[in-house]
């Protein structure tokens, strides 16, 4: 091929490259829409002050849809999500507020999320329960022992406490960092190692799997843990920006926030198909819906429309979207 054909076939390569990935990520075309349009109609939507708050409200999402979106790649799910992230939240703020050092207090949320992940991981992945059934039922035992281990609101953690939701790093915010963090760690691990290839071949087709050697019960439990810990993180890092937490109403409905984020970003609900830059763009795409929704005041009652549609819209996508044997 002569120098001219390269030069020829080169803009065409491009475009094909480009509408592979819109096909895969639909997303990028929805969000190039939204945010001129958010910002023409408000104009302080691209902010920085305005963009580092949706970083900041976003980050919490992000720590817990990437475990979440591992554990439903591998055909598996968790709506409990809310509770134990309030749990997280009350465990971390009571310690604090008895005046044990921050490292303590989040330990202490770390290993109450690791427990809650733990049941969901034996019921599920040893026992063969159904884990919709399993982690909704647990999404309401949670929340009631939540409710009833901390009846009253904590507030007033303190400044050490504080620096976990409102320290500075690099100029951002601790939970940004955190959540990049986490974002790039599960990056990695899906890409790059055998474990994050044995999540894809699980989703597949488990009994398949299961022949060529995988251990088909460990791997997800590790993730049930996995999300269980993010979740309490999460919970932690909330109390830490709110300087309070209430059992009653502390992550509820997160669950419906973080299982869209996980679909819309193109995860699907059967398992074996997804990517952690899809999660990151369903992320993106929901805290940047409901900013632009509250700066043009919209009611609370339409914001919660437009989540449900984007949930039913992400479902759409996935189902969709290019994966294995379509």
């Amino acid at each position: 091929m002569t120098t001219v054909d390269h030069a020829l076939t080169r803009p065409r390569d491009l475009a094909a490259g480009s509408l592979a990935v819109l096909r895969r990520h639909p997303l990028i075309a929805v969000l190039a829409v939204l945010v001129p349009a958010f910002q023409l109609s408000t104009g302080s939507f691209l902010d920085p002050s305005n963009l580092s708050g949706i970083a900041t409200d976003a980050a919490t999402l992000a720590i817990v849809a990437v475990p979440l979106a591992l554990l439903v790649i591998s055909g598996y799910l968790d709506l409990s999500v809310g509770s134990t992230l309030a749990l997280g939240g009350l465990v971390a703020g009571r310690l604090a507020s008895d005046g044990q050092p921050p490292v303590v207090a989040v330990a202490g949320a770390l290993a109450a999320g690791a427990a809650v992940g733990a049941v969901n991981g034996v019921l599920c992945c040893y026992l063969g329960l159904s884990p919709f059934v399993v982690t909704l039922g647990m999404l309401t035992a949670v929340r009631g022992l939540a409710q009833q281990v901390f009846p009253l609101p904590l507030s007033g953690f303190g400044s050490g406490f504080a620096w976990l939701g409102g320290a500075r790093i690099a100029g951002l915010t601790a939970p940004v960092v955190i959540a990049a963090a986490v974002l790039v760690v599960g990056a990695l691990f899906l890409a790059w190692t055998p474990t994050g290839r044995h999540v894809f071949a699980i989703g597949v087709n488990r009994e398949a799997a299961h022949l060529s050697g995988i251990d088909i019960r460990r791997t997800p439990f590790a993730l049930f843990v996995a999300t269980g810990v993010a979740a309490a993180l999460a919970g932690a890092i909330k109390a830490s920006v709110l300087d309070s937490v209430v059992a009653g109403t502390s992550g509820a409905g997160f669950e419906l926030a973080a299982l869209t984020a996980v679909l819309v970003g193109g995860v699907a609900l059967t398992g074996g198909s997804g990517s952690v830059f899809g999660v990151l763009l369903g992320v993106v795409f929901l805290g940047g819906l409901q900013n632009g929704l509250t700066l043009l005041n919209v009611p609370t009652f339409w914001q919660q429309m437009a989540q449900g549609t984007a949930l039913i819209a992400g479902a759409a996508l996935a189902y969709f979207a290019p994966r294995p044997g379509r």
